[in-house]
């Protein structure tokens, strides 16, 4: 069990360190874990954002565990040197192209939901997000003075037929092992790329009949996924669509610390992230709340080594510490007791004595 380590920057440097005490506590001695720089410690320490022995590291090893990339001012810089473009990087060469974003919450956090309990109560449910198109890797892309003068920014969303077809077939298998619904989330009423993609995910509905397909442009899923987002199954959508949704979906468990994230390609390898941010105003604060990047391992055990069973008591022994009282300020309740970054993941981890 080879794990590559890569904290990152900002608070994924203390998430991760908690995700591996908790793996350590539920598997004494079997994870191999090697860190390595990524994002601004890649520039740091070698002075790109994914340094070439990060990525060698990244081949050698069985799946990854990361942290966050950034921080302030880093959208300004050289892009070639910015932080995130070490993620887009990784996810690229490594051919991570389905992203799956589990929305589950808690009944220790029904009540920090920012919708009422009777819409989230028993809320499970699955974003997909295609990870290796889009406008984030579309050419052309840049910015330059037009033939009018004037300074023109340019980004191209761009697919391809098989790149929609191979994540579609992941949504349907998906929902296969799950409530068999599946929601494609475009904008084909005013994207070509967009008619593309519902085109081509209802061509490849039909090989699944036992599934059931609908289809809703981003705005109507936007508003529905916080109006009553227990009717929703797997949800899959392009690259940037998930960026965004995901993350709203976040708030939906309680915090977007309680997040996790898993990527993969067509093999069991795979990248697994807390989905928040490097949170530079709150790093090395302890204040961080570590339970997405546990959760993201427990994700990884599943996923990427078959283990269903470490993944489980992981993930009670996050109900347990909840359970206990024990919030992180980002959830913090009342009669709750509020603790750092170190203590959660110290919990989480004698919870699995």
């Amino acid at each position: 069990m080879k794990i590559a380590v890569l904290p990152g920057d900002g608070i994924g440097k203390e998430v991760t360190a908690q995700a591996v005490k908790v793996l350590l506590a539920a598997l004494p001695g079997k994870p191999q874990l090697t860190e390595a720089p990524i994002g601004r410690a890649g520039v740091d320490a070698a002075g790109v954002p994914l340094p070439p022995a990060t990525l060698a590291l990244a081949r050698r090893s069985d799946a990854i565990l990361f942290g966050a990339v950034g921080g302030p001012g880093d959208e300004s810089g050289p892009r070639d040197k910015r932080p995130g473009l070490g993620l887009l990087q990784l996810r690229r060469e490594m051919a991570l192209f389905a992203n799956f974003r589990p929305a589950f919450l808690f009944p220790e956090l029904l009540a920090a939901s920012s919708l009422k309990p009777e819409l989230v109560e028993g809320l499970d449910l699955v974003i997909l997000r295609e990870l290796n198109g889009d406008i984030y890797y579309g050419e052309p892309r840049g910015i330059a003075v037009n033939a009018a003068g004037v300074r023109e920014g340019v980004n191209t969303m761009r697919y391809t037929e098989p790149e929609i077809e191979r994540i579609a077939h992941v949504a349907f298998r998906t929902a296969r092992e799950r409530r068999r619904k599946v929601c494609s989330v475009d904008k084909a009423n005013v994207l070509e790329t967009m008619q593309l993609w519902r085109e081509t995910v209802a061509r490849i509905g039909r090989q699944y009949p036992d599934v059931a397909l609908t289809h809703l442009f981003v705005d109507a899923a936007s508003m529905q996924l916080l109006r009553a987002p227990k009717q929703f199954d797997v949800m899959v959508m392009g690259n940037m669509f998930g960026d965004i949704l995901s993350d709203a979906a976040a708030m939906l468990t309680g915090s977007i610390g309680m997040l996790p994230s898993g990527s993969i390609g067509e093999n069991r390898f795979g990248l697994y992230e807390p989905v928040h941010g490097s949170a530079p105003d709150i790093a090395g604060k302890d204040l961080a709340n570590p339970l997405a990047a546990i959760l993201s391992a427990a994700m990884m055990l599943r996923m990427s080594f078959g283990d269903r069973d470490a993944a489980e008591r992981i993930e009670r022994a996050v109900r347990k510490a909840l359970a206990q009282g024990l919030r992180t300020a980002d959830m913090m309740q009342p009669g709750k007791r509020q603790v750092g970054c170190a203590a959660m993941g110290d919990a989480v981890a004698a919870a699995l004595a």
